[in-house]
Parts: C-alpha cells; structure tokens; sequence
C-alpha cells in the first residue's frame, strides 16, 4: 500500500462516477458505474492504496443553473441581493438552495458607470447537494468542495490576454459549453453534441448569454474532440485544442481515449487549487479558504511582519556576533593579561616597599654625626652621663666646671637651637650637674641636621665613631662610670 499524499476529485455524471487521483505529477482515472456507488468508490480507492481523506466534488452542468442576472443598483450585502433575486432565476424552489456567485465586468465602457450591477449566479436543488456530501461521507470521505465540473476545466488552460474563448467539452452525447474572457468564467451551457452542425448554432446563440457579438478562438475538448473541430469552422474563429498548461498537458498525457471526456472533468476537479468558482458547498462545512486579494492582504502582512522582525533582529544578531568576536579575542589573550597584571602588582608591591624604606630612612636619627658635633663643641672638663635623641632635639645630661656657659657653645653649633636647661643646675663637690635641652636647627631646604636624608652618605657616620670625644677620655674617671656616646632612644 502506498502512503503518499494524493488529491482525490470525483465528478457526478448522471449514474456513473468518474475519479481521479494525482500524486504529483502521476494521475490515475477510474470510472464506477454500480448500484452502490459509495462502497464501489471505497473499495476501489482501498484497491489502488489511496490514502487520502479528502475529496473534491464536481456536478454535472446539466445539474445545476447557471446564469448572469442584473441586480439593482443599490447599497448593500451583493449575497443578500442574490438571495433574494434566486427565486425569479431557479425552476426549482429557492429556499435553502445551495449558489454561489461571481461578478461579471460591467458593461459600461472606460469612464461610463454601469447601470445595474452584473453577477453569475450558480445554484442547485438542495437534494442534489446532499446526495453528492451523502455520496462521500459513506466512502468515509470529508468533502471539501462541490462545484460543477466542468467549470474547473479553466484550471488546465491559460488564454492570452483578455482573449475571449468558447470552450467546448464533450462527454458523451452531451456537450458542455464555458464562455471564458481572460481566464475568467462568464456563462456556461449544456447542450446536446450528436449533430456537428446544430453544436454551432447552440454556440453561437450562446453568444447572447454572455452578450457578446463573437469570440477570439473555439477550443474543444473531450470524447472525440477532433471529429468537431471540422464542422465548427463555420463559426469564422480558429477552432484547436485547448492551450493547456504545461502541468496540464503531462496529467492529462496519461489519460486513454476511453471514457476521456469523463476523466478530463475528474482531472479538472482534482486540478482545482485555493478558492474554486462557482462553490456549492454548505458554509457549515466549507474549508476556510483565502481569495485571492485576500492572499495578497496576508503575503504583504507577512512581508511587513518579517521586516519588522528583521528591523528589531537584525542588529541584535549583528551585535551578538561582534560580541562573541570581543569574547573571543578576549578569551585568547586573556591569559597575557593576566600576566600583564601579576607583574603590575608585584611591582607596585615593590614600590611601596620601596617608598616604605625610604620614609623609613627619612625619618630616623643619625646619631653619629650628632656625637661628632657635640665632641667639637663641649669643653673638654664636661661630662655626659646620658644623651637623648629623638625627633625634636636632642638632651644632655652631665656635669661640667661651669654649666651655664654650655648654652651658648650649644647654640653657635649648625646642627642645634633653642638650647636651654631643662632642669634646675645643681652643684656637686667641684661640678655642676645640668640638664640641657637643644632642638635641631631647620636648614634652608627643610631638612634637620640630626635627622638622616634620602641619599646621604654614611661615610662621616663611620668617620665620627674614630674620632674621640672629650667626654670619652675622661670616661674612666667620671662620676657615672657611662661613656659619653651612651645614647637612649
């Protein structure tokens, strides 16, 4: 059994059915002629693995009224005007009747407005309708057209221009005439087909259905289509086969000459796409189905929503990628910036390091050069017992001949000022015990001369510490038994 996609049409002939199955491009025609035909119709498509659940249904023309009427040139719904004209039309009672519509092009010419409004009105007795949707629910189908199958003979063929053509398709002893002006449906007959001759005089009094005074071409079609052409070249009109598609002639290719005329109106029916003309289908379980403005409206909705999805998407994904670029250039030298970093840290670790040593060495007191000084200046009968050094100046304590004229020798020195006694002088046996305190003299550029500079050489600190003091050499012999370099910090 073959599951593959198929378009399944059947068109209702008076007692015989004529099917027609088209899987792409492959086309397979049978004819059922049975006292049940639904289960005829079921079992064959069973027989030949038909797979589809669909089916489009065609009418014989003979089986429903087809005509263009005048409507009143009044504001209104055009199907509710129909409705209302449908009973002066039909030879059948109106109520409830299945039609449809088209409208026809006016009659007035460029720039003239037509009087009355034109239409092509196409209606059937409801139990004509429900015997062909009773015909495929019981082949356990779901119908989704019903049209008359002749009229979906316009499918197949393309005319030039606004060529208007009388189409002639002949099945049996009947002929179906359409009346077709650039493709569009204007009118359409049923008329017997024994005699040639009197064909073309149905044609031409077919002429006044649609009002006109003549056609462009005749084309025929159908069983034996070749035995008409001769006879109806009397019409003063080319007469040819139809100018079908190149989709229609490869169908169509594959059909015998047995029961063609039947199986070319199946073809047309399953041929049939979008919104078919002339559809008799109830509303109830009609298949939503798009005109073609309507199909225009949603392709130009979708061109507008798909560019303004691309208007708002467009730069985002332009911005996506140059940041996954970003990301990715900055994936590949992210470990060399992270080299670049742990060396910029160790170095400003360096650096303050540095500049912690620095002020370190800034801020300490050089004791030598101070020693050095204070063993130039005091007179060599003075004594220190202890000597303080800290940021502010420097004290003395000890004992001298004569204490008060140490202030002044403490004064005249560069590197002290402001010396004064720090507490009361006392005197011993021979001595005086002071207690003298002196600041460090300011220098010009800022710096204290007891107090180390960045850059100073150590040379005169080790140079100090060879050279005696008076104090140092009457260390021996002094009162506290400490050198006079003996220092507290």
């Amino acid at each position: 059994m073959r599951f593959e996609p198929a378009r399944l049409a059947v068109a209702l002939l008076g007692d015989r059915l004529s099917g027609a199955v088209i899987r792409r491009n492959r086309v397979e025609t049978f004819v059922i002629d049975a006292e049940n035909p639904a289960a005829a119709l079921r079992a064959e498509l069973d027989a030949r693995g038909v797979t589809a659940r669909s089916v489009a249904l065609g009418l014989a023309r003979a089986l429903v009224t087809v005509k263009p009427i005048e409507l009143p040139p009044v504001v209104g719904e055009t199907r509710e005007m129909v409705r209302f004209e449908l009973e002066r039309h039909l030879p059948f009672p109106a109520d409830d009747a299945p039609f449809d519509f088209l409208p026809l092009q006016p009659e007035g010419g460029p720039g003239q407005p037509a009087q009355a409004k034109r239409v092509l009105i196409a209606a059937a007795d409801r139990r004509v309708v429900d015997a062909a949707l009773r015909l495929a629910e019981d082949a356990k189908l779901r119908p989704v057209s019903v049209t008359v199958a002749a009229h979906d003979l316009l499918a197949l063929a393309q005319p030039e221009g606004n060529q208007r053509v009388v189409w002639v398709h002949r099945t049996g002893d009947t002929a179906d005439l359409l009346l077709a002006q650039g493709g569009d449906l204007v009118g359409s007959r049923s008329v017997p087909a024994e005699d040639p001759v009197a064909l073309a005089a149905e044609i031409g009094r077919t002429f006044t259905l649609a009002r006109w005074r003549g056609c462009d071409a005749v084309w025929v079609s159908g069983d034996d289509a070749a035995a008409l052409m001769g006879p109806l070249t009397v019409l003063g009109v080319p007469v040819t086969a139809p100018a079908y598609t190149s989709r229609a002639r490869r169908r169509l290719a594959a059909l015998g000459e047995a029961s063609r005329g039947a199986a070319e109106l199946a073809v047309a029916v399953a041929s049939g796409r979008g919104v078919r003309p002339l559809d008799l289908i109830p509303a109830a379980i009609k298949p939503r189905r798009l005109t073609r403005p309507q199909r225009a409206s949603v392709g130009i909705l979708a061109a507008t929503l798909l560019l303004s999805l691309g208007t708002l998407l467009v730069p985002g994904f332009r911005e996506h990628r140059r940041l996954n670029a970003l990301n990715a250039e900055i994936a590949r030298i992210g470990p060399e910036v992270r080299v670049v970093e742990r060396s910029l840290r160790e170095l400003e670790t360096r650096r303050r390091l540095a500049a912690t040593v620095a002020n370190i060495g800034a801020a300490a007191i050089r004791p030598l050069p101070v020693l050095r000084e204070l063993t130039e200046v005091l007179p060599n009968d003075a004594w220190l017992s202890m000597l303080t050094l800290d940021a502010k100046g420097v004290e003395l304590t000890g004992q001298a001949s004569q204490a008060s004229a140490l202030i002044p020798l403490l004064e005249n020195s560069p590197r002290l000022e402001r010396a004064e006694f720090a507490s009361p002088v006392t005197r011993g046996r021979d001595k005086e015990q002071f207690r003298i305190r002196a600041g460090w003299e300011i220098a010009p550029d800022g710096a204290k001369p007891g107090v180390a500079r960045p850059g100073a050489a150590d040379d005169d600190d080790a140079a100090s510490v060879q050279r005696p003091t008076p104090g140092s050499q009457r260390a021996p012999g002094g009162p506290t038994g400490r050198r006079p370099g003996a220092e507290r910090r």
